[in-house]
């Protein structure tokens, strides 16, 4: 079992900033990939960024050059750091962890960023 728990959600004006971070525990050396996924209410969710276990990132086409996606796997963290935030960026942000065996897919409970026009 892994677990995620994501911080660093909040609201923003447009044109700022936000770090949001996901800390792992649990099977943590079972996980491969990580993701940061988004959803608004009446949505599918959709992919935001993804990195392997060796650090090779991943990006929707709507946040490159604005979003970097990292991993600190001394300290079993996940990280989006956000910028030129657009109110279109507003939604819940869920963190993803894959298991390298069975490709288990275990997610956080999401944190809330919010930018404002």
């Amino acid at each position: 079992q892994v677990q995620l728990v994501e911080s660093g959600g909040g609201l923003v004006q447009a044109g700022g900033s936000l770090v949001l971070s996901c800390s792992a525990s649990g099977a943590i050396n079972s996980i491969n990939t990580m993701a940061w996924y988004r959803q608004v209410p009446g949505k599918q969710r959709e992919l935001v960024a993804t990195i392997t276990s060796g650090g090779s990132p991943t990006y929707a086409d709507s946040v490159k050059g604005r979003f970097t996606i990292s991993r600190d796997n001394a300290e079993n963290t996940l990280y989006l750091q956000m910028n030129s935030l657009k109110p279109e960026d507003t939604a819940v942000y869920y963190c993803k962890a894959r298991t390298q065996i069975y490709g288990t897919a275990y997610w956080g409970q999401g944190t809330q960023v919010t930018v404002s026009s």
